[in-house]
């Protein structure tokens, strides 16, 4: 009878040890462990005041000549000299949006929209296919074709101006806007390469093996599963390329004379000489340039992100 109570006794004691035991190591590890958690999160999350302070300073950069230039222009040229460029207009005016549209800003803006759209038409045209052998073929003529291209990334467009100027002259091709188009969408063509190689590198490669077992053929395959799986990569090259066709200065002002081709950077310019004073019609002018960018840029921003990250998970 002891024997048995005190072997009961044991059992006891060793099932409350262990409980005992198991209860506190739980609770101790719990407690120890979501604390550390959380405070990894919270660093993780906490935004780096290093970072906060180098928006504040881009922000700063940026919306202060935005500030200037809307407000200027919303003024007349008598209350800009009287109250200073960063004051608050009293009284809103679109006289100089007005002035600048009866001087012919319209012929201005539809050259330059259709130096942009050919550019951009041109560019995806040519670097879609391209960019889609580069990442299926596995030939070495490709890889060496692709290292050649890239090296336009190096050559810039000043230290070509002479040998494209000759060029254009003896294609007969001087002062129109096609002389634009060209040069500048060759230049385009390198960097579109790499950015659409890259998005469509994150295509998985199962998917091309699904539709080689379906007997789809590489045009099939390009139309109907490459391109619609890169529109980031599209996106991100046509934002670039029409932004590079937009401001372009350069070319239009080397290939081209007539009023009658005349594009948006060199008609500021005339602008500028033409109100030199009139500071309010320079900066409703230049306004007005900005807003087809603007518009471009917020129809494709949920795209331009991806497009630019692409190919980095890889």
């Amino acid at each position: 009878m002891s024997t048995t109570t005190s072997s009961d006794a044991r059992a006891r004691a060793g099932r409350a040890g262990t409980g005992g035991g198991t209860g506190t190591g739980g609770a101790a590890g719990t407690g120890d462990g979501r604390p550390r958690q959380r405070l990894r999160r919270e660093r993780r999350e906490a935004p780096a005041p290093v970072g906060w302070i180098g928006a504040m300073v881009w922000f700063v950069i940026v919306a202060v000549p935005l500030y200037f230039l809307i407000t200027t222009s919303l003024r007349t040229s008598s209350e800009y000299l009287l109250s200073g460029p960063m004051s608050v207009p009293k009284d809103l005016s679109f006289a100089s949006y007005r002035l600048v549209l009866e001087s012919g800003f319209g012929l201005l803006l539809l050259n330059t929209a259709i130096v942009t759209v050919a550019t951009v038409a041109i560019v995806l045209a040519l670097s879609l296919p391209a960019a889609y052998a580069i990442v299926r073929s596995r030939s070495r003529f490709v890889r060496r074709t692709f290292s050649v291209v890239l090296l336009g990334l190096a050559i810039p467009a000043q230290a070509t101006i002479i040998p494209i100027y000759l060029m254009i002259t003896q294609l007969h091709m001087y002062d129109t806007l096609l002389a634009i188009v060209l040069p500048t969408a060759a230049f385009a063509i390198p960097l579109s390469i790499l950015v659409l190689t890259a998005s469509l590198r994150d295509v998985p490669g199962e998917l091309y093996e699904a539709m080689n077992v379906d007997g789809a053929s590489p045009a099939r395959t390009f139309w109907t599963l490459a391109l619609p799986l890169s529109r980031g990569g599209i996106t991100t090259v046509g934002i670039y390329t029409a932004m590079g066709a937009w401001n372009g200065f350069i070319f239009p002002l080397v290939l081209t004379q007539s009023e009658s081709v005349r594009v948006l950077t060199l008609g500021l310019w005339t602008f500028q000489s033409q109100y030199g004073v009139n500071v309010p019609a320079i900066t409703a002018a230049v306004t007005l340039s900005l807003l087809p960018l603007l518009a471009l840029y917020l129809i494709g921003r949920r795209q331009l992100l991806s497009g630019l990250t692409a190919g980095f998970g890889k």
